[in-house]
């Protein structure tokens, strides 16, 4: 039992009372060491959670993983302003030879589906945030037209070539549907809730703040407010104490100041724990015979841990529990007691309330590759940090401004001069943190797939934090060899197209085996052109069908590869539509815009396309054999073989490399 019932409380002032010596502090002891012997006796693990709306859980911690129900954006859109296009047409546009399309007769505008498909040698007008039309695989700006009087109507001029994807926001670029949105520990800023409320989310479960009854005692002490009597001194300490509280995550429930009585403080106390998860006091400590708060501790099981701490300020500390929950007794003096909460208290709330340690404001980092950037502005670039081999390397992140995630996936921001053209690469920079930023334990790089969620789970679980950024296979191969991440998910086919990712092993490298997951041709159900056909069969139908639009993918992913092998040259309309997921193709393939394309088969499932197996591909990591050694290295190693982070990987759809 936690508090103290009326006879214990009676036991206890009656044994203060026989005290007639001068109490002596228990002993003096580091402050490694009080740490330590407080931490075998205290529960130091997140509350449970509770469900809260969106609007209540600002600067509340994740008591779970939550996982995107949506894509966003849910549909392939324009960046601009201005007209959805077929790239080839634009091919060969300058300003002495413009290139002339007809407009085809509606607006997308924002929140209408679009009815006309956009055919070769036409446009469609087009709003910033529309749905691409069916046909169409870049927008023009605006600003890059002239309107025109064609043969077929309005028209209009364009002056340059428009390369595929251009200011197109493609399905599930920003947010994928399925993946971990955010991880469990994550703690809730306005760009978290941006992102929850992006994909429609309206509660979340959230760890319960910590309760901390707050108490001070002391003859002297007087109410602020009150009229201030001789040899009286107002309370500061509650009001300190209850804004550290909350500032350290905790939710501060100030009893008031209490007189030097026995009766009184034992009876506090029992309320105090009764009510609250932990308990904060402050007077009481030192070692002078009116001194009770560190008495009466000393009498509650398993009671003091702690009386005397080598700190200056701060040597009265008492450090005391009752069951396991904290009763920590600061000093009486302000700063004392307000240095003490931040040694020994603080660290508590903060890891009951599930919030990591804090961290430091500015970091000094290397910038991974060129930034460019506008002459006359000042450029404030957002960039992911991580540990290169001669320190912290920044990244800038790749998502644009209709991203919902970039800030919130930024570790911080670098600023360029408003004179300079670019920042080049190996410059050393200035990093201004956001929040609680801090350089991660483990760091992937390359592919990126959905069951790599279940293992990263399982290190955030462990108290490891990571850094996951998705360049794709060909990108992951490249950060891992010059030594910026740890490892980097791969599924590369050899050049013969025999063997999977092996060929990418070098001296520094060594491969570590994942899991296999099957990729295919996605179409939808009830399509005559694929249903009941071998992949190869159906590549081959799609590619007698001229009105058949593909979706492929972008040049360097392990996908692309494969989609290669099976087009043997061949460019089918929809070929130069190339985005960066699984999910994209899969949402294109489901929302008309595309008849078919190239996805694994956990991702048709999650859109509810028809499926044709082509092969398994194997999804390994490339590891740093110098980096093997590092505890999150060696967490990630042993969560692979962990069954229960196997059952959830086999539970997303794929296959284990040795099952």
């Amino acid at each position: 039992m936690n508090s103290l019932t009326p006879t214990v409380a009676d036991d206890l002032i009656a044994a203060v009372r026989r005290a007639a010596r001068q109490e002596q502090f228990l002993e003096v002891v580091a402050p490694e060491e009080a740490r330590a012997r407080f931490a075998r006796h205290i529960d130091l693990t997140p509350l449970p959670g509770e469900c809260v709306v969106l609007a209540a859980a600002l600067g509340r911690v994740l008591a779970g993983d939550v996982f995107a129900p949506i894509d966003v954006p849910p549909f392939d859109r324009a960046g601009v302003d201005g007209f959805a296009v077929r790239a080839a047409d634009t091919n060969g546009a300058t300003d002495a030879g413009p290139k002339r399309l007809t407009l085809n007769g509606e607006v997308v505008a924002c929140g209408h589906q679009p009815a006309l498909e956009v055919k070769p040698g036409t446009a469609t007008t087009i709003a910033t945030g529309g749905a691409l039309p069916r046909g169409a695989d870049t927008v023009v700006m605006i600003e890059h037209t002239e309107l025109a009087d064609g043969k077929g109507g309005p028209a209009i001029d364009l002056r340059r070539a428009a390369p595929p994807g251009q200011f197109v926001g493609f399905a599930g670029s920003d947010i994928a549907r399925g993946e971990c949105l955010l991880r469990q520990g994550t703690r809730i800023t306005s760009r978290e809730i941006g992102m929850l409320a992006a994909c429609g989310i309206a509660q979340v479960d959230v760890v319960r703040r910590p309760k901390v009854a707050i108490m001070a005692t002391g003859d002297e002490l007087v109410t602020p407010g009150q009229p201030l009597p001789p040899a009286g001194i107002y309370d500061s300490n509650n009001a300190i104490v209850a804004a550290a509280v909350q500032e350290a995550g905790g939710e501060p429930l100030v009893l008031g100041a209490f007189r030097d009585d026995e009766a009184e403080l034992a009876g506090a106390l029992t309320r105090a724990l009764d009510a609250a998860d932990m308990v904060v006091l402050s007077g009481g400590t030192s070692k002078g015979a009116g001194d009770l708060s560190h008495r009466i501790m000393s009498r509650v099981k398993p009671g003091v841990i702690v009386h005397g701490v080598a700190l200056k300020p701060g040597k009265p500390l008492c450090l005391a529990a009752a069951g396991d929950k904290p009763i920590v007794v600061l000093p009486g003096f302000p700063t004392s007691a307000i240095f003490t909460f931040h040694a020994f208290v603080a660290p508590i709330i903060r890891a009951r309330a599930g919030l990591p340690p804090e961290s430091a404001q500015t970091i000094t980092a290397t910038v991974s590759v060129r930034i460019p950037s506008e002459l006359g502005r000042q450029e404030f670039v957002l960039v992911a940090l991580v540990e290169g081999a001669d320190g912290p390397v920044a990244f800038p992140t790749t998502k644009g401004s209709g991203s919902v995630t970039a800030f919130s996936q930024a570790d911080g921001f670098l600023a360029i001069d408003a004179l300079a053209s670019s920042l080049d690469a190996g410059t050393d920079m200035p990093v201004t943190l956001i929040g609680a930023a801090r350089m991660p334990d483990l760091v992937i790089m390359g592919s990126h797939d959905v069951a790599l969620d279940v293992v990263l789970s399982a290190l955030t679980r462990q108290g490891f934090s990571m850094r996951t950024i998705a360049i794709g296979s060909q990108g992951g191969v490249t950060a891992v060899s010059r030594g910026e991440c740890d490892l980097a998910p791969v599924h590369l086919l050899d050049p013969s197209g025999a063997v999977y990712n092996k060929h990418l092993v070098t001296p520094g490298l060594s491969l570590v085996e994942g899991w296999q997951r099957m990729q295919g041709v996605v179409f939808r159900e009830g399509d005559i052109r694929f249903a009941g056909k071998s992949a190869a069969d159906a590549v081959k139908a799609a590619l007698a069908d001229p009105d058949c639009l593909m979706i492929n993918r972008n040049a360097g992913a392990g996908t692309r590869v494969l989609i290669d092998r099976l087009l043997d040259g061949k460019r089918p309309p929809g070929h130069a539509n190339q985005p960066r997921s699984h999910n994209a193709v899969a949402a294109a393939v489901a929302q008309r815009r595309a008849d078919w394309g190239v996805a694994i088969e956990p991702v048709a499932a999650m859109y509810d396309l028809a499926f044709i197996p082509i092969a398994p591909e194997h999804y390994d990591f490339l590891l740093a054999n110098d980096r093997k050694e590092r505890p999150a290295v060696q967490a990630f190693l042993e969560a692979l073989r962990d069954p229960a982070v196997r059952a959830g990987i086999v539970a997303r759809g794929m296959r284990l490399a040795d099952a």
